[in-house]
């Protein structure tokens, strides 16, 4: 990960952002807060395997409970501090979800997401995620997972609680928060 301070020299509008995002589709970007631009690396095979995986059972649950939308690595939410953020898997409720309009939904989407999984891959550093976990949390998260495979190590994040950590989990559960859904960790933070 690599990021840009571009202020007070620039200062990135949406659709601007969306322009560089466009010109460049072999990288991945994210704006934060500040409004730097951060390029996120590519990822290897290991965690392309892991993402995909990690993104079809969130999608087969959701698609099941008909209780909200899921979203792969490529969706970029603008969060309401006016950051651009793409986690590796979200969720949003249902109601949140209709109240966009059919405009807002074919754009970043105008949000911060209910849940929200990070991934670590071998590029990322731990601090910039958990400060991203964070980053989610002050603008209305409910629920995050942080997964990093090299460790066997999950973060479970919520609202006014401490993080808890969980080492070599079998499966995590989305409690209150999306009623049903367990994630088996076979094959996304164990080989």
């Amino acid at each position: 990960m690599f990021t840009l301070a571009l202020r007070p020299t620039l200062e990135l509008t949406d659709e601007q952002f969306e322009q560089i995002c466009q010109a460049n589709r072999d990288l991945k970007f994210e704006r934060t807060a500040k409004g730097e631009l951060v390029i996120v690396a590519l990822t290897g095979g290991e965690t392309g395997r892991r993402n995909i995986k990690l993104s079809a059972r969130l999608e087969v649950w959701s698609d099941q409970a008909g209780l909200g939308v899921a979203f792969d690595s490529s969706t970029g939410f603008r969060l309401p501090n006016g950051a651009i953020r793409s986690p590796d898997a979200a969720w949003v409720r249902l109601e949140r979800w209709q109240a966009l309009t059919p405009e807002q939904r074919k754009k970043y989407v105008p949000l911060c997401p209910d849940f929200v999984v990070e991934l670590r891959s071998t590029s990322d550093e731990l601090m910039d995620l958990q400060a991203k976990m964070q980053e989610y949390l002050e603008n209305g998260l409910q629920l995050g997972w942080l997964l990093d495979p090299e460790t066997e190590v999950v973060e479970i994040y919520k609202p006014n609680q401490p993080v808890e950590r969980l080492e070599k989990p079998a499966n995590l559960s989305g409690g209150s928060i999306m009623p049903g859904f367990v994630l088996a960790l076979a094959g996304i933070l164990t080989a």
